[in-house]
This record gives C-alpha cells, sequence and structure tokens, in this order.
C-alpha cells in the first residue's frame, strides 16, 4: 500500500473541509480582515511599462489553524496570479490553500446587480402629506434603468429609497485579497504581501538651458510617476528600474478610472542612487516617498551644470537620386539643427540615462527663458554621445540639383553602373560664419571622382562633408561619383 505523508493528508482534510463548507454553508471560518492601520512598511518598485512591483508588510493576529485573511487596501489592477503572502522570518508559520480577489467594489449600482431576483425594501415619500412609505419589492433587472416588481405591479426606476439587509460577501468597499491559509502558530505575526500590478508607471523628463554662446547647458532630470493603481502607498520605498523587461502580455482589465490628477513637485535636492541590477539600472530615492491614487508626482533624478556641447547643422541626403536620372532635387531644402554632449564624469554626468524627452529653453535678451525644441532619447549609458534634434534653421537653407546623369558599362561582378553629378548650394543669411554637415547616403559600391572640397567616408555608404559659409553669403558645393552594383 502506497503510504500517505502527513502533508498529504493534511490537505485533503482541508480540502474536503473547503469543499463541504462550500455545499453546507455551515462551518466556514469567520474572516480577520487587515487594513492599511496593520501596515509596517511597503516598497514599490516601479519598472517603464506599466508595471510595478509591490511588498506590503504588516503585523496580522491569526488563529491556529484554518484562517480566512482578508488583505484590504492592495491594488485594484493587482494581477493576482503573481501574488505571494509569506511569514517574515518564519517560512513555516503560514501555509496557503486558495486566494480569491475581490475587484467589484460597493457602489449603489453594483449593490443592485448582486440583488436581482432578491427582496429590497424601497422607501418613498408623499409630497402632499409628507408621509413615508415603506414597501418590498423583488429587483427584476438592472439593465439599462431599474425594473422591479412592488406587490402585483412591474415598475422601471421607481423613485425613493432603496434598502437592503446587508452588503453581499463578494462586494468589497476596497479592493481585497481574500486567502485561505492554515496558520501552525498562534498570535500576530509579520507577514509580507508581494504582487505584481498595473496601474503605476514613470519616466524621465529633462529641462536643459542653453547659455548664449550655445556651447554649455545646464540639465535637470525629473522622474514623474503615475497612479491610476487604485491604492495610496504611504511613505513607501520608491525604486525604478531602466531598462527594456520582457512581458508575457495578457489582456489585463481596467478596474479604476482616473477620477482627477495631481501634480505634485519633490524636493529638487532629494536625488536618486543608482546601481546595476541584472541588466538594467535601479534606481532609489532616498527618502521614503507617499504616491497618492489617481495623483502624478515628480521627484529629482539628477542636476549638472556646464555640461559641453556642440551645435551642429546638418544636412542629410537620400539614395533614390544616384540609381535614375532627376534634375531639381529641391529649393530651400531645411538645416537641421543639432545639439550633442557626452555622458560622461568630465562633463558633470557620468549617470545612465533612463529614455525620456529632454526640453531645451535659451534665455532671450531680456532673460526670459524660451523654448527652442525637444527630443526624445532612448536609455543611454555612461560614456555614450546624447545628441538631440531641436529643429530646424530659419537663415540657413540648401538647394540641390543634379548636373549629370550618365549609364556606364558594368563589368564584373556589376550589373549596373551610373555616373552622377550634383551641385548644392548652401545659403547663410546670419550675421556669423557657420559650418554645415552635408551628409549623403550613397549606394552600392560607390567612388568619387570629382569633388569642390575633401568628403570623408563615415560609413561604408555615406559621404561626408563639412562646409563652412561666411556670413551673410552663399556657397555651391559639388561632386561627381561612379555607382556600381
Amino acid at each position: 500500500m502506497k503510504k500517505t505523508s502527513t502533508r498529504q493528508l493534511k490537505h485533503t482534510v482541508l480540502a474536503t473541509y473547503l469543499c463541504l463548507a462550500s455545499v453546507t454553508g455551515q462551518g466556514a471560518e469567520p474572516e480577520i480582515r487587515t487594513d492599511l492601520s496593520d501596515q509596517t512598511s511597503v516598497a514599490v518598485t516601479i519598472y517603464n511599462e506599466n508595471l510595478a512591483l509591490v511588498k506590503d508588510a504588516r503585523n496580522v493576529a491569526l488563529d491556529p489553524g484554518l484562517n480566512r485573511l482578508a488583505f484590504r487596501g492592495v491594488s485594484a489592477r493587482m494581477r493576482p496570479e503573481t501574488a505571494l503572502l509569506r511569514s517574515i522570518g518564519d517560512s513555516g508559520k503560514l501555509d496557503m490553500i486558495e486566494q480569491n480577489f475581490d475587484f467589484d467594489l460597493l457602489t449603489p449600482q453594483k449593490l443592485l446587480e448582486k440583488y436581482v431576483g432578491e427582496s429590497i425594501r424601497i422607501a418613498s415619500m408623499n409630497p402632499a402629506t409628507g408621509e413615508e412609505t415603506i414597501e418590498e419589492a423583488v429587483v427584476l433587472s438592472t439593465n439599462n434603468g431599474v425594473v422591479l416588481r412592488i406587490g402585483d405591479r412591474i415598475e422601471t426606476n421607481p423613485g425613493g429609497r432603496y434598502i437592503f439587509d446587508r452588503v453581499p460577501e463578494n462586494l468589497r468597499d476596497k479592493p481585497t485579497l481574500v486567502i485561505q491559509l492554515e496558520n501552525s502558530v498562534a498570535g500576530e505575526q509579520p507577514v509580507e504581501l508581494s504582487y505584481l500590478t498595473a496601474g503605476l508607471s514613470w519616466k524621465a523628463d529633462y529641462v536643459a538651458e542653453l547659455n548664449p554662446a550655445d556651447d554649455r547647458l545646464d540639465l535637470l532630470g525629473w522622474v514623474t510617476l503615475n497612479n491610476v493603481s487604485g491604492a495610496t502607498y504611504t511613505n513607501a520605498r520608491l525604486q525604478l528600474v531602466a531598462g527594456d523587461v520582457n512581458q508575457v502580455r495578457e489582456h489585463l482589465p481596467v478596474m479604476t478610472k482616473m477620477a482627477r490628477s495631481e501634480m505634485v513637485m519633490a524636493d529638487a535636492g532629494a536625488n536618486m542612487q543608482e546601481e546595476s541590477l541584472f541588466e538594467y539600472h535601479l534606481y532609489t530615492l532616498n527618502r521614503p516617498t507617499t504616491i497618492a491614487d489617481n495623483q502624478t508626482k515628480q521627484v529629482s533624478l539628477l542636476t549638472a551644470a556646464n555640461v559641453p556641447v556642440t551645435k551642429q547643422f546638418l544636412l542629410e541626403g537620400s539614395d533614390y537620386y544616384y540609381r535614375s536620372s532627376y534634375g531639381d532635387i529641391g529649393q530651400k531644402i531645411k538645416i537641421g539643427v543639432f545639439v550633442k554632449f557626452r555622458n560622461d564624469e568630465e562633463s558633470g554626468l557620468g549617470l545612465p540615462l533612463p529614455k525620456g524627452i529632454v526640453r531645451v529653453y535659451k534665455k532671450d535678451s531680456a532673460g526670459n527663458a524660451q523654448f527652442v525644441g525637444e527630443d526624445r532619447i532612448d536609455h543611454t549609458p555612461k560614456k555614450e554621445d546624447i545628441k538631440l534634434k531641436l529643429g530646424d534653421a530659419f537663415d540657413i537653407t540648401a538647394s540641390k540639383k543634379q548636373t549629370d546623369f550618365q549609364k556606364r558599362n558594368a563589368f564584373g561582378q556589376y550589373d549596373h553602373a551610373f555616373e552622377s553629378a550634383y551641385e548644392i548650394e548652401l545659403k547663410n543669411a546670419k550675421s556669423e560664419a557657420v559650418t554645415v554637415v552635408v551628409r549623403e547616403p550613397v549606394p552600392g559600391d560607390w567612388k568619387m571622382i570629382e569633388e569642390s572640397s575633401e568628403h570623408r567616408k563615415v560609413a561604408s555608404g555615406t559621404a561626408e562633408w563639412r562646409i563652412s559659409i561666411p556670413p551673410e553669403s552663399s556657397i555651391t558645393h559639388s561632386y561627381r561619383v561612379l555607382v556600381r552594383y
């Protein structure tokens, strides 16, 4: 005969007990409730993609044996399959059996829905006499309105006050995780519930201010937190993970709605501590903070002053006109304006920067900061360059045309060969000289035959020229190239 272990026997007895209790409605253990008043600490780790890990520690008084613990005040957007309750310091005290996540919250409409087919009372007042009458009614339907049977008549959306005898057990005033467990030690003990939840997210936002010469900037980084999880995390230990964490995508129901959005500005001196975590970076706020439900909060990430900057004017071409005959390629072509700086300690930075939007300002002659452009950056490690496109130059333009196109004899490994020539007129209406980078993506196997200024082959398919234009003047740059493929 196969021997049954004590642990297996215990689970069999408990399962049988639960089954009988559910059928007969008798013997169900009373519910032990724990709310935020029992909370001793809470830690929240927020990821970039609408995901957070919550660790909620509380002191809970449990009875020996079977307990039904209602853990109130959890996130309404909890992923219940990730929930784990453990006894802090002694993992053998608690034995989980079953858990249910009750997120159907108490509202007048929900209460009516739960009473479909059951009796309620309805109180109505005679406006002439002021006398109140209470009648018994049966709720027939709550679809697109209320349908009641009152005595021998059917009424829809009757006026008056609805009176209910009780609140159904599966209708909660707050999101609640109900855990069926066996406890081996009686009395109060510290426990921790950890779970993943949606409804918490963060992003990095940066504000930069250029100096008058456009060669240095001051940078301020903010972390913007958004909480629509349906719960408040008071005096939480906050950590943020920067990086692209893979998740198995599921359809998560939205169980709360944002009632309002409050912007809370935190102390600008409260910088975060950074460390590596697996293949990501972890940022820890060096003080506790409260993350209220339906709130947007900002905390300081970094500050850096006098970061060296290089400004660049860039004209970037295309590869389509190297394969066929074109005349005029473009008039008054926009010249992009970029600023570039290095994320290293020598520049006053050297912190792995989370992805986000950098908004750049510059003071006018009256000393008022004016917005001059913004760009999005990806997660940027230390000792990497950051390049921002702020817009297009107003006073610098270009015109481009193809001046010659000839088909050449292809031989060897090549099927096609074309020789073409181009002129690019660069105009500078500014009162100071500028340098424009002209970057051309040339397809195939190419060779520069003629050029008015020497190019650099910055990549296998890219030719680049740096052309200086005197103030209030123009320069025409020309080149001829052989393309084979």
